[in-house]
């Protein structure tokens, strides 16, 4: 079912569950219910504070971050919810490397914990380039509930979707 894009690598079984939440037409209803909370987190520079602080929290190891900001033309299927630029600057004989995070502007309209799943993402491959295990990992070390909100976002996701999909049909 092309309606469960963001749900694909995921069991039949919860994709089923899925489905019948759609149905019903519950699945808004239950997204409110879990995550009531917008945040307010809606400038780059707040975004930065945020994220930073995340930084200097879990990794105090890693290098300084140069820029995060949010980006309203990431794209969000054919690319990432979020990017992680690393740039290289060479100063005389010193290399300068900078670290830059963007988000895509999706989440200034999700809950606060949306947010915080993505900056954890985004934030561990400072450290962990790939998706393997080390990456997750560290992901659930920053946020124990990584795994069920990024579900859960996903979830967000289609019913995002769906709801442009009947907005479009009406008009």
């Amino acid at each position: 079912m092309s309606d469960l894009m963001y749900l694909s690598g995921y069991p039949e079984q919860l994709q089923q569950q899925v489905r019948q939440l759609i149905q019903k037409q519950q699945l808004g209803t239950w997204l409110e219910k879990r995550y009531p909370e917008k945040h307010t987190i809606q400038s780059d520079s707040a975004l930065f504070d945020y994220v930073t602080e995340l930084k200097n929290r879990y990794m105090r190891n890693v290098s300084a971050i140069s820029k995060v900001r949010y980006d309203s033309k990431l794209s969000i299927v054919h690319h990432a919810l979020g990017l992680n630029v690393r740039k290289a600057q060479l100063q005389g004989s010193k290399i300068k490397r900078k670290h830059d995070i963007i988000i895509a502007s999706v989440f200034r309209e999700a809950s606060p914990e949306f947010l915080r799943m993505i900056a954890v993402h985004e934030l561990a491959h400072l450290k962990e380039t790939q998706h393997d295990k080390a990456f997750y990992q560290l992901c659930e070390y920053m946020e124990p509930s990584y795994h069920q909100l990024e579900f859960d976002f996903r979830m967000f996701m289609t019913h995002r979707e769906l709801m442009k999909k009947s907005q479009n049909t009406e008009s």
